[in-house]
């Protein structure tokens, strides 16, 4: 099984619809018989992870039950991954979209009760290209300590040696939060995740004070990325290829 998401900028003229989108994305995905599981999120200012609102970007999240075809168009995986209806709906706002399509290799945790992302693949080069997805529902008592860190650990993510690129993403403001994230190798995300001072002694808050009610950390292979975000291929803005 694959995972597939979709980051999707609209412009400012069609934020309304940008919210919209967002409840009515759910009818054709529920009935989408290819589709496992979902979740359309919104971004943090400038798709980071942040406290404010980027109204002009969103995500859809999909747990595939099929294998896509990596040589289809833009245009052809879309189609196959939400459906026509909302492949039309971004084309008729004129929405730039960014489609990442992964393969689990490990996950451990829980979203709404369940586990996800079962690991279809464990064969991973030395220095292969690895994409991210860390989540969590906050609890309410704990928001304020959570927000407290955030910008630090941040900031060492954006400054660590091997990070690509990430997005920060949620179901909901503040509570369910949810970092995207694509590194040069495993060993690169392993030595910021767990090899940072800073990062680790946050980790291990989390679980001394309990500050989520869930949460899910996963990893996976990249098999390709296609579109753009303000005009660039995410995986190609440094000259940094699959």
């Amino acid at each position: 099984m694959q995972t597939a998401i979709i980051i999707c900028r609209y412009k400012k003229r069609y934020i309304l619809f940008a919210l919209m989108s967002m409840a009515l994305f759910r009818i054709p995905l529920s009935f989408n018989k290819n589709i496992l599981f979902y979740k359309l999120m919104g971004s943090g200012k400038n798709g980071s992870f942040s406290k404010t609102p980027d109204w002009q970007q969103w995500a859809i999240l999909v747990e595939l039950n099929t294998t896509v075809n990596p040589n289809l168009t833009l245009t052809q995986l879309l189609k196959q991954v939400t459906g026509k209806i909302i492949f039309n709906w971004l084309r008729f706002f004129n929405c730039e979209t960014c489609l990442f399509i992964l393969e689990p290799v490990q996950s451990r945790g829980l979203w709404d009760g369940k586990k996800r992302f079962i690991a279809t693949t464990h064969k991973m080069e030395p220095n292969e290209k690895i994409a991210v997805l860390t989540r969590a529902t906050i609890r309410l008592n704990r928001l304020k300590v959570f927000w407290k860190h955030v910008d630090a650990v941040n900031k060492e993510m954006l400054a660590s040696d091997g990070y690509i690129m990430s997005y920060g993403i949620g179901e909901w403001p503040l509570v369910r939060q949810a970092t995207f994230s694509i590194w040069q190798s495993q060993e690169k995300m392993m030595q910021f995740a767990y090899k940072n001072k800073n990062h680790t002694a946050v980790i291990t808050k989390t679980r001394d004070e309990k500050w989520y009610s869930e949460d899910l950390f996963a990893r996976f292979k990249i098999i390709l990325c296609m579109g753009t975000l303000n005009g660039e291929n995410p995986l190609q803005v440094k000259n940094l290829n699959l």
